[in-house]
């Protein structure tokens, strides 16, 4: 790592995991994926991010990603909030019931540093748990 990088530490993420693959029948591509979450979607938000769950049948929790420019800025800040976001997702996909899942990046996110990031999805997914545990 070099000096002055502020990727999360090894305590916050491991980044040696490998035993949690993200295979990419975990992630949401088409738009009609998205619109179906958006249309019927349970709601979770804060100053960093919207989150959007609806269940599925396909029986693994899955990702779906929307990260504005307008919102968040240049590509490189839009690429560290993508990478954050996946791989917690990534950390905490056994504990996620089977639903699909959208992230929307809000302003907030910009110029959060990781850690607040981590802290707010691990916070979003606990609410995830949470509402999907009647589903």
């Amino acid at each position: 790592m070099k000096p002055g990088s502020s990727w999360p530490h090894s305590s916050i993420i491991d980044l040696q995991a490998t035993a949690r693959p993200f295979k990419p029948a975990q992630r949401l591509k088409a738009k009609s994926e998205f619109d179906r979450v958006y249309r019927d979607a349970r709601r979770s938000a804060d100053g960093s991010f919207a989150i959007f769950t609806r269940s599925n049948d396909g029986g693994i929790p899955r990702l779906g990603l929307s990260v504005a420019a307008r919102v968040i800025g240049n590509a490189v800040r839009r690429n560290r909030i993508k990478r954050l976001v996946r791989e917690s997702f990534r950390q905490h996909q056994h504990e996620l019931p089977a639903v699909d899942i959208v992230v929307n990046a809000r302003s907030g996110a910009r110029d959060a540093d990781n850690a607040s990031i981590v802290r707010s999805l691990e916070k979003h997914w606990r609410t995830v748990i949470r509402q999907c545990a009647s589903c």
